[in-house]
């Protein structure tokens, strides 16, 4: 009897050691799949990669080593913006062809450079928030014309400064990690600016629409020919046209005080003896926007027509997040200088 149950627990014990093997054979093999992820991700990496933007995942020793050449770097800077004016400096001083670029003051830029580059190697030990930090600074960049040849000037010149200032501090797994990096951004800015173009113009377009700026700019159009094939009476013509625009603006005017008479009239329900074919049909964004507000009871809160009037600019801007930060700033603004009520609810 003794002997059996010591064959069973032989044989139980067989089973488990048998398991444990297979489990840690399995694990083996995952973490090698993992590890050829991460080999492959560096691999493309060491080239702008604009067809796609996904996670990636760089080596836990490389991410921490270019992590470590940051710091080095921002220490042996007097300060944070001492910092961000050497990154400034290195990429102006790279291209004298992107100068053109850089159109905010220097100040201001070298912080955004800083502040871009901390946001990306803080977040590198990350995949999704890696990806997330790079896709917002990639919608702060649709207005810049990012090309892969743009992007290798930025790269080795930032690469070239860490090379310059660290010296042997800065390890060739350090200037991997930044070169993967930098590749990853730039290719992402690429991919992000062509991806978007599309929506970004369906947005003008609709926008133009909206507004009947599209047959405002075909009606400018051909002013310009008839001015190429008449120019001997420019001096008088310019008089009738300060004249018509004139004429126009002040028909504009007295349209809009109709709509939003009209408006409060269809709102309490005078003009219900009124001939229908005598009310001005709202053909413009602006128009339907006064109309409506003054329908639904909205025409005392003129607070209302200084969004109105701010609106254009945001959405002409939408692709340069800076200037649309801006033009919101500016309606802010505006908004708080206003001494009547204000009720965002309507």
């Amino acid at each position: 009897m003794a002997e059996v149950d010591t064959q069973e627990e032989t044989e139980h014990l067989e089973e488990e050691v048998q398991e444990e093997e297979q489990a840690a054979e399995e694990e083996v093999g995952e973490n090698q799949e993992e590890q050829n992820a991460i080999d492959d991700a560096v691999g493309k990496l060491r080239e702008v990669q604009d067809k796609e933007f996904v996670e990636v995942r760089l080596p836990a020793d490389v991410v921490a080593e270019a992590q470590q050449a940051w710091q080095t770097f921002i220490g042996s800077s007097s300060s944070r913006e001492a910092a961000g004016e050497a990154i400034y400096a290195a990429l102006f001083d790279s291209a004298p062809s992107l100068q053109s670029l850089f159109k905010t003051a220097r100040s201001v830029m070298a912080m955004r450079f800083m502040n871009g580059l901390n946001a990306i190697i803080s977040s590198a030990t990350s995949p999704s928030a890696l990806k997330t930090q790079v896709e917002t600074l990639g919608f702060q960049h649709l207005d810049l014309e990012v090309t892969i040849p743009r992007v290798v000037i930025f790269r080795d010149a930032i690469i070239d400064l860490f090379q310059m200032e660290m010296g042997a501090r800065f390890t060739s797994k350090a200037q991997l990690g930044f070169l993967a990096l930098l590749n990853y951004v730039g290719g992402a800015y690429i991919y992000i600016r062509q991806e978007y173009a599309v929506r970004i113009k369906i947005i003008y377009s609709s926008w133009r629409t909206a507004n009947n700026k599209a047959s405002d700019i075909m009606d400018m159009g051909e002013g310009e020919q008839n001015d190429g094939e008449g120019g001997e009476g420019d001096g008088a013509e310019g008089g009738e046209d300060g004249k018509a625009d004139a004429k126009r603006a002040e028909e504009a005017a007295i349209d809009t005080q109709d709509l939003r008479e009209q408006a409060r009239a269809s709102g309490s329900g005078e003009a219900k003896n009124k001939n229908s074919m005598n009310m001005k049909i709202p053909t413009t964004f602006n128009e339907m926007f006064i109309f409506n507000g003054a329908v639904m009871g909205f025409a005392s809160s003129l607070w209302m027509k200084f969004i109105l009037d701010q609106f254009d600019n945001m959405v002409m801007n939408v692709a340069n997040s800076y200037r649309l930060q801006e033009e919101c700033d500016v309606l802010s603004l505006v908004l708080a200088k206003y001494r009547g009520t204000i009720n965002l609810s309507e």
